[in-house]
């Protein structure tokens, strides 16, 4: 199993989204990228990725983007337990945990998709 957030964890889990079937978007949505950021991740990897999402399908990269259509928000240690399987996210949101900016009626529906979806991605 690949280290959280290291190269061979992008490309693993970024395969795992090129099977994936569509991705649910809004009627008229085109394409819809969430930043999640950690600032507290370790200095020798990213401290940001983000997904991007569209009719076509998924893909997950290091880094922010300045056009995010959302900011999600949480500590190093919280984003390790949610990729790992050993918290979730709606009860990361009710304790707190996540701090959102931007469209978070979009997010909550595409975590979901993307948690039931592909769990072994974040195995």
């Amino acid at each position: 199993m690949p280290d959280f957030l290291s190269d061979e964890w992008f490309e693993s889990l970024n395969h795992t989204l090129r099977d994936a079937g569509p991705v649910p978007m809004k009627d008229g949505s085109t394409t819809f990228r969430i930043v999640l950021e950690f600032p507290d991740a370790p200095s020798s990897g990213p401290h940001a990725m983000t997904f991007t999402l569209s009719g076509a399908g998924a893909s997950l990269d290091a880094g922010d983007h300045l056009a995010a259509d959302a900011l999600v928000r949480l500590k190093y240690a919280d984003a390790l337990a949610l990729a790992t399987g050993k918290f979730d996210s709606a009860t990361a949101l009710r304790e707190g945990r996540i701090k959102v900016r931007g469209d978070i009626n979009a997010i909550v529906p595409l975590l979901s998709w993307l948690q039931q979806a592909h769990p072994q991605a974040f195995d």
